[in-house]
């Protein structure tokens, strides 16, 4: 990777956390990347849910647009009977026990795809998996496919409406899941040189007892950042999860979770900056203009 274009002492955008047509996003890794640069983004993860099969093509738009490419993923956990998603960040994306590990998570996904299809030919719409298959760019069948199916066929007005409708736990079309462990997605992503982040925890809806326990159980099991900043938090929320986020001697991140140019509330480098007395992730990357420095975008 290229840090050599970053000038020192020059404000850096980072934005940790986006999403590909490879797992559920809109674009590709490549228009992907070239949105980020246009919109003022230095540094991007690639974070997809449960594959890393866009890395490669985004790091080479990467190098041609001026950008800094963070590999990642974002792999899905059950935790204490709640879905939780792991992001990684800086991953070798060949690290075979990752992969193994992935190997597994996507055949959950896949057997839940089928049986979320089942349950769409209960209301009415026989044709969902193929559907959904040709929105997807790759392998990773996710709810956001069905969503849009649903729009699509007049069943609801916008993703909101369609899960609140049908595919939140207790809806005509939810299907639970076993995902993985919280401590092999933590290992599977160290094992591949990553730091393991709990992506925007204030969207869990845990109590603040729960969420802290969260917090030191990841952090016991290896776990070192927590997404402090979200698209999917408040200001409120920020507070909170900073405070237990320093509390329990965690790092923090920042992310916009960009699926599409349509939404326009998680748009590429519209974060705000870490609360003042957290610790960033990327103070020990090695990024010669960005030590001990808060990051600065649009938002």
């Amino acid at each position: 990777m290229n840090y050599n274009m970053l000038v020192k002492n020059m404000p850096i955008c980072y934005d940790l956390h986006s999403h590909s047509y490879y797992s559920d996003g809109d674009l590709s890794p490549s228009d992907l990347v070239l949105r980020a640069a246009a919109k003022g983004v230095d540094v991007l993860a690639l974070t997809d849910h449960d594959t890393t099969d866009g890395i490669a093509e985004a790091m080479i738009a990467a190098s041609k647009s001026g950008i800094i490419l963070i590999p990642g993923i974002e792999i899905s956990v059950t935790w204490q009977n709640t879905l939780l998603h792991i992001v990684g960040l800086r991953i070798d994306p060949d690290n075979k026990m990752l992969q193994a590990g992935l190997e597994g998570v996507q055949k959950t996904r896949q057997e839940r795809a089928e049986k979320i299809a089942q349950r769409f030919k209960k209301i009415g719409l026989p044709d969902a998996y193929q559907a959904v298959l040709e929105y997807a760019g790759g392998d990773i069948i996710s709810r956001n496919h069905f969503a849009r199916y649903l729009i699509e066929k007049g069943f609801a007005k916008d993703h909101k409406s369609a899960f609140k409708r049908y595919l939140l736990k207790g809806k005509p079309c939810y299907v639970a899941a076993d995902w993985a462990e919280l401590k092999d997605a933590i290992d599977w992503i160290r094992a591949a040189g990553g730091q393991a982040v709990i992506a925007h925890p204030a969207r869990y809806q845990l109590s603040n007892a729960k969420l802290k326990a969260l917090f030191e159980n990841f952090s016991l099991l290896g776990g070192e950042v927590i997404e402090v900043v979200s698209s999917a938090h408040s200001p409120t929320e920020v507070t909170k999860v900073a405070r237990l986020a320093n509390e329990c001697g965690l790092l923090a991140s920042s992310g916009s979770d960009f699926h599409s140019p349509k939404a326009v509330w998680a748009e590429l480098g519209k974060i705000r900056a870490l609360p003042e007395g957290s610790s960033p992730v990327w103070k020990n990357w090695n990024l010669p203009s960005t030590q001990n420095q808060t990051s600065y975008c649009s938002g």
